[in-house]
């Protein structure tokens, strides 16, 4: 008799929340300077959408407590205003990945070198919806806020590095854009549970670099 082993592809699953990254050749050595100036625009229109995912997570809130379900409407409007906020942190001082200019839309642009995307899930337990955003993320919290003071600023100081290289170099380091891009690819993850986008726990690991990973434990 014999035991079959299952293949190591049956033994993964990919995380619904994926984000992949392409460095740009030729950075200029000097934009950087000004991109807090050019995003501008995107900054006061973000903050007028994260005041609309407030209000959608809300109704999100009690529509998965009463059906178990995330109305997709809803759940396409939270998704684009996070890849929204991604492609210009991507432009701006949390990665300094491209200087394309990010476009003003929610959806994706299949020809921008930065994707960020959730797999919508047909259901949702009633149960976890309780938790999951304060209680159930508090590890993601605590180590998404600590680590180096505090991801967003471990991140625009890497960035700042990677800037002053730049400048002086012409060069984006290799191995600052792949730590830049796992950090946030972790909180990017952690931002899809807390924001009732998925079920599926972030899993406690840095991947770091432009592709997402296949699949994970």
């Amino acid at each position: 008799m014999t035991t079959q082993t299952p293949s190591t592809e049956a033994q993964f699953t990919p995380y619904p929340a994926r984000l992949t990254a392409q460095l740009d050749p030729g950075l200029s050595r000097w934009l950087w300077l000004v991109k807090w100036l050019l995003a501008l625009l995107h900054f006061v229109v973000l903050v007028l959408l994260w005041v609309g995912v407030l209000v959608v997570s809300v109704v999100a809130f009690f529509a998965i407590l009463f059906t178990g379900r995330y109305p997709r409407p809803l759940f396409d409007f939270t998704v684009g205003v996070l890849r929204w906020s991604w492609r210009v942190d991507y432009y701006t001082y949390a990665a300094l990945g491209t200087d394309r200019y990010p476009p003003f839309t929610l959806a994706d642009v299949p020809d921008y070198p930065t994707h960020w995307d959730v797999s919508y899930p047909e259901q949702l337990s009633r149960g976890l919806v309780l938790v999951k955003w304060w209680l159930l993320a508090i590890p993601h919290y605590l180590i998404l806020n600590l680590a180096g003071g505090g991801i967003r600023a471990l991140t625009g100081l890497l960035a700042l590095f990677a800037g002053v290289s730049l400048l002086f170099t012409g060069q984006y380091p290799r191995g600052i854009f792949d730590l830049v891009i796992g950090l946030n690819r972790w909180t990017l993850r952690v931002a899809a549970y807390a924001a009732l986008l998925t079920d599926e726990y972030p899993p406690f690991r840095l991947d770091q670099g432009g592709e997402e990973p296949l699949a994970h434990p």
